[in-house]
């Protein structure tokens, strides 16, 4: 019997790559987005969901299981990107980004895990990012509400482990999707101080953003994730220094890491 998996945020970049891939690789594959029909050239079955309306998280989960009888896998991928000096982020902004990536994913964990548990068994699979391991310039809000998504994932985990759940988070570094284009940036100030570095760190991210590896390599990851009986609670992928990172903060003294990082910037 096919797996049954849920993808959010499946409408373009990682989770459409996703969708894609495990779909030929014969899941019963349920993406969603926050407008569905405007995607109508999808190869796999595509359902309405909002992360931070509850009720549209009910309708869309319950739609499934009315379907299928369960969900085997949860891919919580939908996320929003956020940069600027904090002291400019406007408030509302800052709201928004914790709404959809921590918020979200944890009101369809709640809602997934009674599925799960009745059918014994599970796998959440949270996207969280290297940015949640190691923090750059001006990404402080997207790197905090990622790095809180992996925290709350580690001790889930220990959790739901006597139902048979497992809950693995995927950490990518930068990958070529439209992500830039989606995300809130805040203004770059002429009169600001951070005018000159928020200027150049910004070209660097999209610059990063466009150059990226392909997103069917994450797809290729979780495929290995879901066929493996016991996987790693914490997956890494990206370019070499990206998944290297993570640990070079950890071995290196902390003024030369971030000296490092800041000259990379």
């Amino acid at each position: 019997m096919s797996k049954v998996i849920l993808i959010t945020g499946a409408s373009s970049g990682i989770g459409k790559a996703l969708g894609d891939f495990l779909t030929i690789k014969g899941f019963k594959v349920y993406g969603t987005s926050r407008n569905s029909s405007n995607y109508i050239n999808s190869n796999f079955i595509l359902l309405d969901l909002d992360v931070q309306n509850s009720s549209s998280i009910d309708l869309c989960v319950e739609k499934i299981t009315k379907i299928e009888g369960r969900v085997d896998v949860l891919i919580n991928n939908a996320g929003v990107g956020i940069t600027g000096p904090l002291e400019e982020l406007p408030e509302n902004e800052i709201e928004n980004n914790f709404k959809t990536n921590l918020f979200g994913p944890i009101n369809i964990i709640k809602k997934v895990l009674p599925v799960m548990r009745k059918n014994k068994q599970g796998l959440i699979i949270n996207v969280t990012s290297v940015s949640a391991c190691v923090g750059t310039p001006y990404r402080s809000i997207y790197s905090a509400s990622k790095a809180a998504l992996d925290l709350v994932s580690e001790t889930l985990n220990m959790e739901t482990k006597p139902f048979n759940i497992n809950v693995v988070t995927i950490a990518p570094g930068e990958f070529a999707t439209n992500i830039a284009s989606r995300r809130y940036h805040a203004l770059i100030k002429k009169d600001s101080v951070y005018f000159s570095s928020y200027s150049k760190a910004l070209k660097l991210m999209n610059e990063h953003v466009d150059s990226g590896s392909d997103p069917k390599l994450i797809a290729k990851l979780v495929f290995k994730i879901i066929n493996t009986n016991n996987p790693k609670k914490k997956y890494t992928v990206g370019s070499f220094l990206e998944t290297v990172a993570p640990y070079l903060k950890l071995l290196l003294p902390q003024k030369l890491f971030e000296y490092i990082v800041m000259r990379s910037y």
